[in-house]
């Protein structure tokens, strides 16, 4: 089984770049379950529904969150009835929506969990003690485990990596918006990636506008980000190869389209 994961998805130019990429990716590399960060598809804000059923439309399966999970006030209209998205399981105890959903393919059931870190991220459960809970939950159903870790430190990040290994199939890190070229499978068979990266302005900092960001860090003054509209773009994603019977990663490959690493046919 391959599993294709696209990185947070930034505002329409993140959209764009999914519709147009999506397609060629699936022909290429025919992944047969795809996964994408989209907690900030609405403008650098969290998610619509009108986008939710957009990235479905475009050939996802199941559409993972994080920190901005509720920015966008439409979340709340939507989330408790949608099958496919999944929001981090370790915000507190009555939250709307699920951290973890279970997608099937063929007659193979997918476990997907989205936790979200706490190093330098607001106070929330601990994300450890979730996996460990939701881990066993899933592998009561099935061996094949997908985590997205949406974190800022990297060593938190590395840290759930290890402690899963060999229970997950893959934990693969979200939120900085900077893909690492630490991708591997760990000894116990979990793929691992530190993050996967954003798709959106590749020309921005971190998906928003360069210019204010700039300003703040020259003034200390607040300032709004925005996310530009239009300009140059990058997909940053990461291709899985599994082994259906025991769950474990065989392979794990980063990929990165932009105009300096343009798709290649």
């Amino acid at each position: 089984m391959k599993l294709l994961f696209i990185g947070d998805v930034v505002g329409s130019l993140g959209r764009d770049t999914v519709k147009e990429y999506l397609p060629k990716l699936k022909e290429k590399h025919q992944p047969h379950i795809t996964v994408i960060n989209g907690e900030n598809a609405a403008g650098g804000r969290g998610i619509t529904e009108k986008i939710y059923r957009s990235f479905l439309e475009w050939g996802a399966q199941a559409v993972t969150l994080g920190n901005h999970t509720w920015d966008n006030r439409d979340i709340f209209s939507f989330i408790d009835e949608a099958k496919y998205l999944v929001r981090p399981a370790n915000f507190p105890k009555g939250s709307p929506g699920m951290g973890l959903k279970y997608i099937r393919v063929n007659q193979q059931e997918v476990a997907i969990i989205n936790l979200q870190a706490r190093t330098f991220m607001p106070a929330l459960d601990c994300p450890f003690q979730k996996a460990e809970e939701l881990v066993k939950e899933a592998q009561k159903r099935t061996p094949i485990i997908f985590v997205d870790f949406h974190g800022e430190a990297t060593s938190e990040k590395q840290a759930m990596g290890w402690y899963l290994d060999g229970k997950v199939t893959a934990v693969v890190g979200t939120h900085t918006h900077v893909q690492t070229a630490d991708n591997r499978v760990l000894p116990q068979g979990t793929a691992y990636v530190s993050d996967v990266g954003m798709t959106g302005p590749y020309d921005g900092i971190l998906g928003m506008g360069r210019e204010n960001v700039i300003h703040k860090f020259l003034t200390g003054l607040p300032v709004r980000f925005e996310v530009p509209k239009t300009g140059r773009t990058l997909l940053s994603a990461v291709l899985i190869d599994i082994d259906i019977k025991s769950g474990k990663a065989l392979k794990i490959e980063r990929i990165l389209i932009n105009e300096d690493n343009p798709f290649y046919n």
